[in-house]
């Protein structure tokens, strides 16, 4: 693999309610929960990660479900929407599947794709898409959700910020995308690095209210790089960009560092090594609780400490 940016490889968010969130992404979705953790620096929230069959990076949207914490608000300076692609021909399912779970949908095109639009209970923007481009990404299925129709991943991500030009420098000069078309004030850019998860859509926006952190909105999102020798130059290029960037950092499934770009947004880069298969087989993704090292010590009492799940 080139020492390049392939793409996203997660996006995190926020939730209020553990087992809603858990209930909406696996039993609405379909997504597969691929890992049960804790947040690093607060061990008493989970940090979930949903996925495909295996984890994939550019399908893993993670959640911090805080538990009670109030509405955050969707705007300038963070990641405003998440697209997922699905097969063609699969709208007419997705528009009958949420509305049966009480999710209202909306219907539009984005760049000559047709897209369902839609929220999760915390007001997440979320689409799922007809992406004109083959997919052969292994999905995740449930019982009411089969192979033919199943989220096969990210499509794009969509970021809000009040100026585009700076925001698409880092994109185009640091991180290797290009911008592809423009629609009024959306500007497409895309990395040919891979084919699926390999799409962001910039937003430009003067008038936007600036965004803040809470239940429904995005933390941050992550983008794909082979192994910390890709990382860390990386690294390089965002600081001779003048661009403040953390340490190198150990996710215990990734590794990663963290930059805010010109525009406001928190970008991620992380890597595919080890990936979430370094302590559960394939078949076992989720289903056990696994903490980082510095807390096995306290196990008992961050268990005691969790909300109850049930699955």
């Amino acid at each position: 693999m080139e020492n390049r940016v392939t793409g996203l490889h997660h996006i995190t968010a926020i939730a209020s309610s553990a087992k809603r969130n858990l209930d909406f992404y696996t039993g609405v979705l379909g997504l597969r929960l691929v890992k049960k953790t804790v947040n690093f620096d607060d061990p008493g929230t989970y940090h979930f990660y949903y996925g495909n069959e295996v984890g994939e990076p550019g399908t893993i949207l993670t959640f911090f479900p805080w538990e009670g914490i109030g509405k955050g608000r969707s705007g300038a300076g963070m990641a405003t929407h998440i697209g997922y692609a699905v097969p063609q021909g699969s709208l007419a399912f997705w528009k009958e599947h949420l509305q049966g779970a009480g999710v209202s949908t909306e219907e539009g095109e984005l760049f000559g794709e047709q897209m369902l639009s839609f929220t999760d209970p915390d007001g997440l923007n979320l689409q799922v898409i007809e992406a004109k481009t083959v997919d052969n990404r292994a999905p995740w299925t449930i019982s009411t959700i089969g192979h033919e129709v199943a989220l096969r991943g990210f499509h794009h991500v969509a970021l809000t910020v009040k100026q585009a030009d700076a925001t698409t420098r880092v994109l185009t000069d640091i991180l290797g995308y290009r911008v592809e078309q423009q629609n009024g004030r959306r500007i497409r850019l895309v990395t040919n690095a891979i084919g699926t998860a390999n799409l962001v859509d910039l937003i430009e926006d003067p008038a936007a209210k600036n965004g803040y952190n809470a239940a429904g909105t995005n933390h941050h999102i992550a983008f794909r790089v082979h192994d910390d020798q890709v990382l860390m130059e990386y690294r390089e290029k965002v600081l001779a960009a003048g661009l403040q960037i953390t340490p190198k950092i150990d996710r215990d499934y990734f590794y990663s560092l963290y930059f805010r770009e010109p525009g406001g947004v928190l970008f991620e880069i992380a890597t595919d090594n080890p990936g979430f298969m370094r302590d559960e087989s394939k078949a076992q993704l989720g289903s056990q609780l696994k903490l980082p090292k510095q807390y096995e010590g306290i196990r008992a009492d961050i268990e005691k400490a969790l909300p109850p799940l049930s699955f």
